[in-house]
C-alpha cells in the first residue's frame, strides 16, 4: 500500500511542479502541439521539440561538439539543460507507474496468499 501512496503523490507533486512552470508545447511541436506540459508524454514531446529546434539553430551539432567560441553554443546548452529536466520528469513519472504497479501486483499476492492459507486451514478441519 505503501508503494501505491508513494507512487501516487509523486505523480501528483511532479506533475503539479510542471503545470506551475506554465509550458505548453508550441504548434509546431513534434506531437502533442499546443498542450500545457504537466504529463509524461507532453514533457517528452517538448523535449524532442526542443532538441530539434536547438538542432536547427545549431546545423545538427550538440552542445558537446560545437567550438568554444560559437555564439550559439549558450542556446545549446540551455537547451540540453531544459531537455535533461524534462526527460528527468519523464523518468519520474516512469517510476512513480512502475511503484504504482508494483504496490498493486504485492496487494494481490497477498491477497492470493491469504486466500490459499484459508483454503489449506477449511482442508485440515
Amino acid at each position: 500500500m505503501l508503494l501505491i501512496i508513494g507512487s501516487v503523490g509523486t505523480w501528483v507533486l511532479v506533475s503539479t511542479t510542471l503545470s506551475d512552470q506554465n509550458i505548453t508545447t508550441p504548434e509546431d511541436a513534434v506531437c502533442l502541439a499546443d498542450t500545457e506540459v504537466r504529463g509524461p508524454f507532453s514533457a517528452y514531446c517538448q523535449a524532442e521539440t526542443i532538441d530539434r529546434n536547438v538542432r536547427e539553430i545549431t546545423g545538427g551539432l550538440t552542445y558537446a561538439e560545437l567550438p568554444r567560441d560559437d555564439e550559439r553554443r549558450g542556446t545549446a546548452q540551455n537547451a540540453a539543460f531544459l531537455q535533461a529536466s524534462l526527460f528527468t520528469s519523464v523518468l519520474a513519472f516512469g517510476v512513480a507507474a512502475m511503484a504504482f504497479g508494483m504496490g498493486v501486483i504485492f496487494i494481490l499476492i497477498g491477497l492470493g496468499m491469504r486466500d490459499v492459507k484459508e483454503q489449506l486451514a477449511s482442508d485440515r478441519r
